[in-house]
């Protein structure tokens, strides 16, 4: 049997054409998440995995759908072939039904896993390169210095709830709360 697995990160997301490319590939079955790959608990991939069969193929569009580590990518494809299953990806044309299939997975897995490194790594190099020319990441503060002082005086001395000016200001009452 045939068996597909579609996955979106978040729920503003749609599964629709996974699901068609899916069914177009001749899956019989077809699980579906909606969660962070990088989330190893994902219900539907469990359940798919408990229920395969001696034959079956798991299908995806894009192997990174399946996962989002090298590590975890070929657990999973090893906790599919332990069930006698094979692992079908169809953007990148693996198929670890053949000895070929298994060899071309490992290595657009390594490569994969490569890139994704590379670019975590130039993040880290581009945040320290900013840093260094006085550039602070991160959201800008909500009050200006002379609103803080402001709320300060409003909640410690007037003694107004924390809601009121928290409206007054256009902040949360968190943002109240933390002032000092």
């Amino acid at each position: 049997m045939i068996i597909g697995y579609a996955r979106v990160s978040t729920d503003d997301q749609k599964l629709e054409t996974q699901i068609d490319a899916l069914e177009a590939s001749g899956a019989e079955r077809i699980y579906a998440d909606k969660i962070t790959g990088t989330k190893r608990a994902r219900t539907q991939l469990d359940l798919m995995i408990d229920q395969l069969r001696e034959g079956d193929v798991v299908v995806v569009t894009k192997y990174d759908r399946l996962a989002r580590s090298l590590k975890d990518l070929l657990d999973i494809v090893e906790a599919i072939g332990s069930r006698g299953a094979g692992f079908r990806s169809l953007a990148e044309d693996i198929d670890t039904t053949t000895p070929a299939g298994r060899l071309v997975f490992h290595v657009f897995a390594s490569i994969a896993q490569f890139e994704r490194e590379r670019i975590s790594e130039r993040t880290r190099e581009g945040i320290q390169a900013a840093r260094k020319r006085g550039r602070v990441g991160g959201r800008p503060p909500a009050l200006s210095p002379a609103q803080r002082d402001e709320v300060k005086r409003m909640r410690d001395e007037e003694h107004r709830p924390l809601a009121e000016i928290a409206r007054l200001f256009k902040v949360s009452t968190k943002t109240v709360r933390r002032v000092t």
